[in-house]
């Protein structure tokens, strides 16, 4: 009946089992290419070995993995990279700690209620208090995320693998710039669409929380990682980073301080402060046993102590912020000590971890701030003095040059960074094409239908017949129709619900069969025993823009007529209680051009647009099954 659509659970085992299997295709797919890859450094190797002479023997680095000399092995090592000299630690720690925290975003993706809970317990709530515009943004994401959650959740998980991979495995070089980038960029979207800008357009927003959203953090870090290596040398760049979370940790401690905003008190129930909120919400959090009774215990405490636990907060954020902004050796590395405690106090005891209750997309903000802050100061005490960077200079370059001979150049170290490059990048692309594509197609994927509703229903029996009106007041049998595929419906002409969303999936289904329409008719039978006449259904065609369909009918007859084809068909109908609304079942069929009944919706979606989308591509794969027998 209509209105009675329910929203999926986070388990549905058919979006699950979907979701599963394309993550095993996409492994299978990336397993191809790491072999290929493989393959392709043996060969390299090979030929290196074959060509190698007993002269070229050398102890370095690349020499005593594949016996090269030192002036080929320094061209080598300049045409992987450009750049002479181990990696500065401050760069080096970043790297490895970004990389790692990708590839746990990546795994955490792969949690069963992801295809279906992000949306509605993870972009959603970010959203909440946020102006209009905000929730338009957003709502881009959402929409995208609702009418493709499969193929959505399956891309994160190998675009967040694949940038941690590109991170961790390049560790020199254009390779590892580009890498930086590419977390860079996509943290960006992930702070826009997915974190709805961190919240900072919304209410209540606080450090303790996870402001200014955890993305911000990853897309800094990408964004250090992207500079020349040349920028790490010196103290420059590592006065800059700690002086810049300095300020930041001083605007965190202004902004917890600011009256008025529920941060200054504890309170209980529905007179209880943000803090005590948000910690009660995180001990409900399915989590261990042991961590939920250390959330609830500092939930009682902080709402017996509210003002007495947010002063703390505000004195330690802004004296951690003073030192780290004074730039001075023992201040800030005192300070970044302050930041460690506070930070992991605060992530263990307000923010839970912040991946638990199986939609956790990443560790929350508390673990970025403190890697970035950790590189600053390394950044700031352990910097390589600061020297001209290299000229990168390209394999072909060096081969051409006549300083190397090329299979001295693409030694295996050579091919082995590059492949692993390119493995970081496909694994990348096998997410970012079918999120790309998913993005692109309008309509929903007919599995969220079939999870909705169940499964489409073959069948191969003879039609129920029936002879009726159209909206032009011409006779219509479904014999007159024989030659042609048939997608059957029933709908009410002043329903405001389910029927129009109904009518507007059969209308994308004709777009979408593009040259074939012409071989389809879309029929709808009226499915009111009260308002059933020409001029209503009429009035529908004209509300719903079908008036310009050249296969659409919309059939009408007496109720008697209607009560015989409703019957056949097995539709119920029914007048509820002071005549306020009809209601019927929401059912459809696809029948050949031999009037045989080949395939039925035993129900359909409710008010969801991705119900409505999916509809669509469900009803236009049967009708296209059908026409191409």
């Amino acid at each position: 009946m209509p209105g009675m659509s329910h929203p999926l659970q986070l388990d549905n085992p058919l979006i699950v089992a979907a979701f599963h299997r394309a993550l095993l295709h996409q492994l299978l797919v990336v397993l191809g290419i790491g072999v290929v890859l493989a393959v392709a450094w043996n060969v390299a190797f090979a030929l290196y070995v074959r060509h190698a002479s007993p002269s070229d023997a050398s102890t370095g680095p690349v020499g005593a993995a594949a016996g090269i000399g030192p002036g080929a092995a320094r061209a080598a090592r300049a045409a992987a990279g450009g750049v002479a000299g181990p990696e500065p630690l401050a760069r080096r720690l970043l790297r490895l700690a970004v990389g790692l925290l990708w590839l746990l975003d990546g795994l955490l993706q792969l949690q069963s209620g992801m295809p279906l809970g992000m949306p509605s317990a993870v972009v959603k709530p970010a959203a909440a208090g946020s102006p209009s515009w905000v929730h338009a943004v957003v709502n881009v994401a959402i929409t995208i995320w609702s009418d493709h959650p499969v193929e959505a959740a399956a891309s994160l998980v190998w675009i967040q693998l694949g940038i941690g991979l590109a991170i961790l495995l390049s560790p020199r070089g254009r390779w590892s710039r580009a890498a930086g980038a590419a977390g860079a960029a996509w943290a960006a979207a992930v702070w826009v669409f997915g974190e709805a800008f961190g919240g900072i357009f919304g209410h209540g927003l606080s450090w303790l929380t996870g402001a200014p959203g955890a993305a911000v953090f990853y897309a800094v870090a990408g964004i250090l990682l992207a500079l020349p290596e040349s920028a790490w040398h010196g103290r420059r760049l590592g006065r800059a980073v700690t002086a810049a979370m300095g300020a930041f940790y001083l605007g965190m401690a202004l902004l917890q301080a600011w009256p008025g905003r529920g941060s200054w008190h504890g309170g209980s129930g529905a007179h209880a402060g943000n803090l005590v909120s948000m910690v009660h919400a995180m001990a409900g959090t399915p989590q261990p046993r042991l961590f939920a009774g250390w959330i609830g215990a500092f939930a009682s405490f902080d709402a017996a102590h509210g003002w007495g636990i947010n002063l703390f907060v505000v004195v330690a954020l802004a004296v951690v912020g003073a030192a780290l902004l004074s730039g001075r050796r023992r201040a800030v590395l005192a300070g970044a000590a302050g930041a460690v405690a506070l930070g992991l106090a605060t992530w263990v005891l307000v923010q839970d971890f912040g991946f638990f209750g199986g939609v956790g997309t990443d560790p929350n903000s508390m673990l970025p701030q403190l890697v970035l802050a950790a590189a600053g100061v390394a950044a700031l005490v352990r910097a390589p003095a600061a020297v001209p960077e290299p000229a990168f200079v390209s394999v072909r370059e060096v081969a051409t040059a006549g300083t190397a001979r090329r299979w001295e150049v693409l030694t295996p170290a050579v091919v082995g960074r590059a492949a692993a490059a390119l493995a970081a990048l496909a694994v990348i692309g096998v997410g970012a094409v079918p999120m790309a594509a998913a993005s692109t197609n309008p309509n929903a994927d007919p599995i969220v239908t079939e999870a909705l509703n169940g499964s489409v229903d073959q069948v191969n029996s003879p039609a129920p017949g029936f002879t009726l009106t159209d909206q032009a007041g011409k006779t219509v049998s479904l014999a007159s129709l024989r030659g042609k595929a048939v997608a059957l419906t029933f709908l009410d002409p002043v329903c405001t619900t389910d029927c129009p969303l109904i009518a507007q999936a059969f209308r994308q289904a004709d777009a979408g069969l593009g040259s074939e329409a012409s071989r389809a008719v879309f029929v709808a039978i009226v499915a009111n025993p009260v308002f059933h006449s020409i001029a209503n259904v009429d009035a529908f065609d004209r509300q719903e823009h079908l008036t310009g369909l050249p296969n659409w009918l919309y059939l009408t007859g007496s109720l008697e007529a209607l009560t015989k084809v409703w019957n056949a068909y097995g539709l119920q109908v029914s007048i509820l209680p002071a005549g306020t609304m009809i209601a019927h079942s929401d059912l459809a069929y696809v029948i050949d051009g031999r009037g045989r009944m080949r395939a039925a919706f035993g129900s359909l979606p409710g008010t969801t647009a991705a119900g409505r989308s999916s509809l669509s591509t469900l009803v236009d794969q049967e009708l296209r099954r059908v026409i191409g027998q």
